[in-house]
């Protein structure tokens, strides 16, 4: 007897989740409410648009925006159509938008209005077919509701296996070029599977979102396994900790994620003593460890801390560390989930025994299908055993439990966003002042890490952090900017030339 798969279509799933549940509150944005039935209309009319439009099972349709209910809207409607989501960052350059933008092959582009004066800078060199704005349509970008009003609903998501591609988003990559990362629709059901099974969650749930939906962290920590449930979010525009706080104690909010800067500034606002926070039950956090005093902070208000460990390409989780272990387990990154194996390796490949340091690697349904157009990286990150290789060094203890030392591709975490120095070299290189430069990152209260600048200059030159930020400015998404500039009469370098990082991380720490 056949016995066919399910639909991994996510957007089948959310479309079912609306007949369910069609008065149950799916998002609150800005003061108002829509319910899962109100959204899977909009999906509906949505995917009906751009079938209308043109676009077909593969094509890519990106999204330039900040946090916005119609972020959800274009990626089911996309994925109902069986297209691929491009979720673009909206803190980088109009140059940089230009080159993922192309690079993906974006066949329809939503965006921002406030974000289309940074993509008019490009807008002649992009190879899209159609723009559509949220609203006040301004030169090429149609008002995206005027077009919505006068399409035709598309009833029924595309049939979908699980190794149908859903996502494709950007990580910056040591080369200094971002690569495309392809997440699956398997991809995301089995990343949340595990996240269920690590710290459950249910349709009574009220989560928050006030990371940034470009980030993997902020789409899937927990956001789309939430709308698979049924749940609510609470969707902020842009992170602000006093509106955080206001709206944890108006929606009676239960979860969240973010990264330790985030936490870090609610602790520090004046009304965090006065809020009441006894609905909160779970912080997850990720993008870098979070300090001991934080932890014992929101502990002291009856809120566990979950830290985890993940990559855009793992879709994110690669472990987890329980509540219970918090303060236990200090500075670890926890253990694997349920379905997803986590080992060390050394440069031969091989497992190392426990405490001894090597390269992370991971192994499950969660790990990417590769990089998009990028053959040569994908065999070069996913070995022939399909183990994922993050890159990142670490150790497991006597006890299986994780902890990060250190990073092969010396990447800077600042703020829970990925800095690659190489990418900020290549800018800073060509100031005039500038002989050579190493960017590293250096331990920083607010940001996690700081990204750096060590420079020797030209003789008789001289350069401020000021000058230097200015520089880079038009070049460079804010949070890749310098924080901290040192000025050395030389780079230390081995035989073979190679700057030692490490060298500079121990003089400056």
């Amino acid at each position: 007897m056949h016995r066919p798969e399910p639909n991994y279509n996510l957007a089948a799933q959310l479309l079912k989740r609306a007949e369910l549940d069609p008065d149950y509150v799916a998002v609150h944005f800005e003061g108002t409410g829509q319910t899962y039935g109100e959204l899977g209309a909009r999906v509906r009319r949505l995917a009906g648009l751009l079938k209308s439009r043109g676009v077909c099972k593969g094509d890519r349709v990106g999204f330039l925006g900040f946090n916005h209910p119609t972020f959800f809207e274009t990626l089911y409607a996309s994925a109902t159509l069986g297209a691929i989501f491009v979720p673009l960052n909206f803190r980088l350059t109009g140059e940089e938008l230009r080159f993922i933008i192309n690079d993906a092959g974006v066949h329809t582009l939503v965006a921002d209005p406030e974000l289309i004066p940074v993509l008019a800078t490009v807008q002649d060199d992009l190879v899209c077919r159609q723009f559509f704005s949220l609203a006040d349509a301004q030169s090429v970008f149609a008002d995206i509701n005027a077009a919505m009003a006068e399409a035709e609903d598309y009833l029924e998501a595309m049939r979908l296996g699980a190794h149908d591609e859903l996502l494709i988003m950007y990580t910056s990559g040591t080369t200094g070029l971002p690569k495309g990362a392809v997440l699956t629709h398997g991809n995301i059901i089995w990343n949340n599977v595990n996240a269920n099974l690590a710290f459950g969650g249910n349709r009574e749930d009220t989560q928050l979102v006030a990371a940034p939906l470009f980030h993997i962290g902020g789409l899937n920590s927990m956001t789309l396994s939430a709308l698979q449930q049924g749940a609510t979010l609470v969707v902020l525009k842009h992170f602000d900790p006093g509106a955080v706080l206001a709206a944890i104690e108006r929606y009676q909010v239960r979860t969240m994620f973010g990264a330790p800067a985030m936490y870090l500034f609610m602790v520090q606002h004046p009304n965090f003593d006065q809020t009441n926070l006894d609905s909160l039950h779970l912080l997850t956090v990720g993008g870098a460890p979070c300090p001991e005093a934080l932890i014992e902070k929101y502990q002291s208000h009856g809120v566990q801390i979950c830290q985890g460990y993940g990559l855009t390409e793992t879709a994110p989780f690669c472990s987890f560390l329980s509540p219970d272990k918090t303060l236990q387990k200090l500075g670890s990154a926890g253990k694997p989930p349920i379905l997803t194996d986590l080992r060390i390796v050394d440069s031969h490949n091989e497992p190392v025994p426990a405490g001894e340091q090597g390269e992370v690697v991971i192994r499950g349904p969660n790990v990417m299908k590769g990089y998009w157009n990028r053959p040569d990286a994908t065999a070069e990150a996913i070995d022939a055993e399909g183990w994922f290789h993050t890159g990142d060094i670490g150790y497991l203890d006597d006890e299986g439990y994780l902890f990060i030392c250190d990073r092969l591709k010396d990447m800077v975490i600042s703020g829970g966003e990925n800095v690659y120095p190489a990418e900020v070299e290549s800018v800073l290189y060509t100031h005039p002042s500038i002989a050579e430069v190493a960017v590293i990152g250096l331990p920083d209260d607010k940001w996690g890490e700081a990204v750096t600048a060590v420079a020797a200059l030209h003789a008789g030159e001289s350069l401020s952090l000021e000058a230097l930020r200015e520089f880079a400015t038009p070049h460079l998404a804010r949070y890749k900017i310098p924080l901290r500039l040192e000025i050395v009469d030389s780079l230390p370098r081995n035989p073979a030339g190679k700057v030692l990082k490490f060298q500079l991380r121990k003089q400056y720490t």
